[in-house]
């Protein structure tokens, strides 16, 4: 009997994604709509941290995939994101330097040889059509490279996405 495939992935990116970058609406004061209240931050805490949805860890947690921390926040998102979203300690992406520019964003190939043809999601408000195709190409598991909008973060309809994708490649 061979063994169980491997859960995907999940690479997920902190800002834009988790800290939406934009202000909330005038029917919206204070937090995005939906977001519990939270925890009182140090004073020396990152300034948009008051904008992260602690409701997205469970949300993250209960998705059928592992979770990976694919930011430059490197292990700083394990130490002050980590427990504001109620997750355990992540895997976290080590980014090769590299001074590459042009069409492909930075992390596209790091991401594909980090997941040695697992399936897998990619979150983040940076995703263009180049990295779509290079993955297409490149990758030779299913994967979903999902654009999240950086002024409103992760949605529910980010959600939907992610979690229908994930119980069809599964």
């Amino acid at each position: 009997m061979s063994a169980p495939a491997p859960r995907p992935l999940l690479f997920l990116d902190v800002d834009g994604t988790l800290i939406p970058l934009g202000t909330p609406t005038a029917a919206q004061p204070g937090m995005p709509q939906g977001y519990a209240e939270t925890p009182a931050l140090p004073a020396d805490a990152h300034p948009l941290l008051h904008k992260v949805n602690p409701e997205h860890g469970r949300r993250l947690e209960a998705l059928p995939c592992d979770l990976v921390w694919a930011t430059t926040w490197m292990s700083d998102a394990n130490d002050v994101l980590a427990p504001l979203l109620g997750l355990p300690t992540l895997p976290v992406v080590d980014w090769p330097d590299s001074d590459e520019m042009g069409a492909l964003h930075w992390k596209t190939r790091g991401l594909v040889e980090w997941a040695q043809g697992r399936p897998f999601v990619w979150v983040d408000d940076e995703i263009s059509h180049a990295d779509q195709q290079w993955v297409s190409i490149h990758h030779p598991g299913p994967a979903l490279l999902h654009r999240v909008d950086p002024r409103r973060g992760l949605t529910e309809d980010d959600f939907a996405a992610i979690e229908s994708w994930l119980v069809q490649a599964r």
